[in-house]
C-alpha cells in the first residue's frame, strides 16, 4: 500500500474511532458497528463473513460488551486507548495481518507472522518455579540495537505487533520505552512480573500510547507468592493500583496447573480481577520446558476440559464477567491450530535465535547471522507450517504438547538444535514428559470436538 493511500486509510479509521469513543461517552453503541464496518473495509475476506455480524450483534445493542468499552473509556486516559487502537488494532492486527499475507505471497513464503515475540534481556528479578524462561541463562541481551534491527526488519515485512517476554523485559524498561517512541507505528506487549512498574514508567507509556502490558500472577496471595518468591503478590498489587491511577488499562498472564486452575477461574478471583481494572487476561497451559521442568504441575484431562467450558463461560456474549479471557491452548478452534511456526508468530530469545514458540526452544538460525527474512524461512520454520493444522482436531493443536511425536520428527528431519544455554535439552527428552498427556487428552478433546 502507498504512503498516501496508508495515510488515507489510517484518518478514516482514526475518525470512525473518535466518534464511536464520542459516542460511548454519551453511553451511545450505534458507532461501535461504524467501527466494525471500518475494520471489514481495511481487512476484507482476511476474515470470515460471519466474524463481522458477530461483532456487529455483539455491539450494535447495550449490551456486556458495549458496556465493557463503555467502561474501558470512561475509566482510563482517553488519548492513550486512542494510541493503543491505532497501534494495536489499526498498525498490528489489521493493516499489519494484511501486509503480511501480501509481503509472503511477493516473496513466495507460505507465511510471515504478524507477531514477534522476542526477549530484550534474560535477566530476571525473580526466579518462579517452572519458568520456561529460567532455563536461559540471565546474562545475555538483545541489545537495542538489535531489537531496533527487529522491528526495523519486521516493518519491512508488514509486521507491526510486537510482544516482549524474558526474563523480565522491565530491567530493560528505559530501551523498551525507547524502541516504542522510536517506531509509533507499532504496537508493544510486555509481560512482566509486574514488581519493577513505577511512575516514570506509567508516564513513558503515556507519552509512547502503544505499550501495554500484561502482568503474571498465580492467583491469590499464597499461590503468587509460593510460585514467586514471597511479598511478590503486594508488588504486583500496587503495580496495579498505579496504573488504575493512571488511567492505564493493562492485562494479566496467568499460567494454569494441575494446582490452580480451578482458583485462577473462580468468581471470586475474576472479580477481584475486574475490581483491580484488568482489562483482559491471557491464560497458558502449563508447559513441561526444560530439564528441570516438573510435569506433575500438567493439568488433568478433567481439568482441561474445565478450563475449556469455563472460558466461553465467562467470556460469553452474555452473562459471564466483564473481562476478556484468551486461551492460548485452549482456543486453537478459532486460529485453524497451532499459531507458532511463524505461521502468526514466532520468537527470538535474548541470544538471537529465532525460535517457533516460546515454549518450543530448538531452532537453525539467529539474527546475529543472517536477516530476519532468512530467519523465517529456516526448514524448522518452513517444516512447522508445511505440517499445520497438526491436528484435524483443532482442540489438539500443538506439535509438542498434544503431538509429541510430531515434533520429534520435526527437529530430527531439520537439524534444529536445542537454543537452551543452560542445559540444553534433547527433543526427545522434552516430548516424553508430553507422552501420556497426549494419549490421556485425546479421548477427551474428541469428546468435545465432535
Amino acid at each position: 500500500m502507498g504512503t498516501f493511500t496508508h495515510t488515507a486509510e489510517r484518518k478514516a479509521f482514526e475518525l470512525a474511532l473518535n466518534k464511536a469513543m464520542r459516542k460511548a461517552a454519551d453511553h451511545r453503541c450505534e458507532d461501535f458497528v461504524g467501527l466494525v464496518d471500518m475494520i471489514e473495509k481495511v481487512l476484507g475476506d482476511g476474515w470470515d463473513p460471519s466474524a463481522y455480524e458477530n461483532l456487529r450483534e455483539a455491539f450494535g445493542k447495550d449490551g456486556k460488551w458495549t458496556g465493557y468499552l463503555n467502561h474501558l473509556i470512561e475509566n482510563n486516559d482517553v488519548d492513550y486507548l486512542k494510541g493503543l487502537m491505532m497501534s494495536f488494532v489499526y498498525e498490528g492486527a489489521l493493516r499489519g495481518y494484511r501486509e503480511t499475507k501480501k509481503k509472503a505471497a511477493e516473496l513466495g513464503m507460505e507465511h510471515i507472522p504478524w507477531v514477534i515475540l522476542f526477549d530484550p534481556t534474560s535477566a530476571c528479578n525473580l526466579h518462579c518455579r517452572g519458568c520456561w524462561a529460567a532455563e536461559y541463562k540471565n546474562t545475555s541481551n538483545l541489545s537495542f540495537e538489535d531489537m531496533d534491527s527487529i522491528v526495523t526488519q519486521g516493518k519491512e515485512l508488514g509486521i507491526h505487533e510486537y510482544v516482549m517476554t524474558g526474563g523480565e523485559p522491565l530491567v530493560r524498561k528505559k530501551d523498551v520505552a525507547a524502541l516504542a517512541k522510536k517506531h509509533s507505528d507499532c504496537g508493544f506487549m510486555i509481560f512482566t512480573n509486574g514488581t519493577l512498574i513505577d511512575q516514570a514508567f506509567c508516564d513513558a507509556m503515556k507519552e509512547c500510547k502503544n505499550i501495554i502490558l500484561s502482568m503474571s500472577i498465580e492467583g491469590f496471595e499464597e499461590a503468587t507468592d509460593g510460585r514467586r518468591g514471597k511479598g511478590t503478590f503486594r508488588k504486583v498489587m500496587a503495580a496495579m493500583d498505579l496504573l488504575k491511577e493512571n488511567g492505564l488499562p493493562y492485562g494479566t498472564s496467568i499460567c494454569y496447573t494441575r494446582a490452580n486452575c480451578e482458583d485462577v477461574t473462580s468468581d471470586a478471583f475474576l472479580d477481584f480481577l475486574v475490581e483491580k481494572g484488568v482489562a483482559f487476561s491471557w491464560f497458558f497451559h502449563y508447559m513441561p520446558v526444560g530439564n528441570d521442568a516438573a510435569p506433575e504441575l500438567l493439568p488433568t484431562p478433567e481439568q482441561r476440559e474445565y478450563m475449556y467450558h469455563r472460558i466461553r463461560q465467562v467470556r460469553a456474549f452474555e452473562g459471564g464477567k466483564p473481562i476478556f479471557l484468551m486461551d492460548f491452548q485452549n482456543d486453537g478452534e478459532f486460529v485453524s491450530g497451532c499459531i507458532a511456526g511463524g505461521k502468526y508468530y514466532c520468537h527470538i530469545n535474548s541470544n538471537g535465535d529465532v525460535e517457533p514458540c516460546v515454549f518450543i526452544h530448538y531452532s537453525s538460525a539467529n539474527i546475529h547471522e543472517k536477516s530476519l527474512k532468512e530467519c523465517l524461512m529456516q526448514p524448522l520454520f518452513r517444516a512447522y507450517q508445511s505440517a499445520q493444522p497438526f491436528n484435524e482436531n483443532l482442540l489438539r493443536p500443538c506439535p509438542m504438547l498434544e503431538n509429541p511425536d510430531i515434533l520429534r520428527r520435526l527437529v530430527a528431519q531439520t537439524g534444529a538444535h536445542s537454543t537452551d544455554m543452560m542445559s540444553p535439552e534433547s527433543c526427545d527428552h522434552l516430548c516424553a514428559k508430553c507422552d501420556r498427556y497426549a494419549k490421556e487428552w485425546k479421548p477427551v478433546a474428541e469428546k468435545l470436538w465432535s
